[in-house]
């Protein structure tokens, strides 16, 4: 009997802390309320991104890729394209006449190979699309807020002539540039290699890019954007990326990464915004890079984004801009890292291939047929121009000039080293 009642008493107190252990794992109703409205409101935002598929591309870096029709992309989602008639073709491009058709959405037959993108290798997207990068619902909730997702910070601007060098840094920015300023410019062009940084924190990013300019390094600053990168936290691993960004009011309220918000209208149905470039430079061997040229429609107004030789992207229209809207006041080329200096020493985030730009062809990445568009909307080598980094012992910039390279520049570096602690 006493032994009956000890098992009672025995069951009842493992009963009791099960219901306890459950209790104290569950969430309280406010916790549970706070993720289903956070559940809620990611999947709105998955919906609002990810358009209705004609076709879908599994890449083997693990993207999946939506052909989506022209029409249906993220940029007509704002009631000021609502009766935005798509522009299909430049009226004038810097290079050549568009009557020459030179300029198309397809490789030509007998062309030297380009660089392609990783998703190529299973698919294309049909006529009358645009591949589009699926947003996972991982990378909504890796973000800092679904808000902030596919946006840069504010202040990430490398400034030549800032009078403050603790100015730069505070936004943990850094850079290594080469940079015009002080004339109108419609544009700009420039080959760039194309290498994969490595990260330190997942939080950081390495880029390389082309930065067209326009106002004050204020609140005002207008810029459109176009290069590669490599940012976990914005697509959750580590490959090389073609990307574009743009904003009209440095980096508060407008713009965003590709095709995350209205603004850019793509009408290329083979290159992704945000899909992974293949293949890439490796040090010591193999150099690959690609070309971008931004410029600017004089008839139209557009500013139109080329990949390539044969790829004309699409364009960021004239009414998203005020300081654009007109012409350039800055251009600049090269990269940028974020220093979060999360262990108390500089990041040994890499920009560009890692090495500094002594180092030079094959060690070293580069820029290289550096032009920028003039008024009379002809391409023509940049006056003037000048170097800007940081801290020169963490990234560097070396410019040259000179053969089929014309005006070039080697630059980056490893980041943290004995020299940059």
């Amino acid at each position: 009997m006493e032994m009956q009642s000890r098992r009672k008493m025995l069951r009842f107190m493992v009963m009791s802390l099960v219901f306890f252990l459950a209790e104290m794992a569950a969430p309280s109703t406010a916790s549970r309320s706070s993720l289903s409205t956070q559940n809620l409101d990611v999947q709105a935002q998955l919906k609002l991104l990810n358009k209705p598929a004609v076709k879908s591309i599994k890449s083997p870096d693990g993207d999946i890729i939506d052909c989506i029709k022209l029409a249906h992309q993220p940029a007509f989602d704002h009631p000021s394209f609502k009766n935005h008639k798509i522009q299909m073709t430049p009226n004038f491009h810097p290079e050549h006449a568009f009557a020459e058709s030179k300029v198309s959405s397809k490789t030509k037959p007998g062309s030297s190979r380009e660089i392609t993108q990783m998703w190529h290798l299973n698919g294309r997207c049909p006529e009358g699309t645009i591949p589009m990068r699926r947003t996972k619902e991982d990378d909504l909730l890796k973000a800092s807020s679904i808000k902030a997702f596919g946006k840069k910070k504010h202040k990430t601007i490398p400034q030549p002539r800032s009078a403050d060098p603790d100015l730069l840094t505070q936004s943990g920015h850094q850079h290594a540039i080469a940079y015009v300023d002080g004339d109108k410019y419609y544009g700009a062009k420039a080959t760039l290699n194309v290498w994969e940084p490595k990260i330190q924190q997942p939080n950081e990013f390495s880029l390389s890019q082309i930065w067209i300019l326009g106002g004050s390094f204020g609140e005002d600053l207008n810029s459109i954007e176009a290069g590669w990168q490599v940012s976990p936290d914005l697509y959750g691993d580590n490959h090389t990326r073609l990307f574009t960004y743009w904003t009209s009011d440095a980096y508060q309220a407008t713009g965003c990464y590709n095709l995350l918000c209205s603004g850019f209208i793509q009408i290329n149905n083979e290159i992704a915004m945000g899909a992974s470039i293949y293949p890439i430079s490796a040090y010591h061997n193999s150099q690959y890079d690609i070309s971008l040229l931004v410029w600017k429609d004089p008839k139209e107004g557009n500013w139109w984004l080329q990949f390539g030789n044969n790829y004309v992207l699409g364009y960021w229209p004239a009414f998203l801009f005020s300081y654009l809207s007109d012409s350039a006041s800055m251009i600049e080329w090269g990269g940028e890292v974020v220093n979060s200096e999360s262990d108390g020493q500089h990041t040994s985030t890499q920009m560009g291939s890692g090495h500094f730009p002594n180092e030079g062809f094959g060690k070293a990445s580069y820029f290289k047929n550096i032009q920028i568009v003039d008024g009379s909307n002809n391409l023509r080598v940049p006056k003037g121009l000048a170097t800007f980094t940081e801290q020169s012992n963490c990234y560097n910039v070396q410019t040259g000039k000179g053969g089929s390279w014309g005006n070039y520049f080697y630059y980056g570096g490893p980041g943290r080293n004995p020299g940059c602690p």
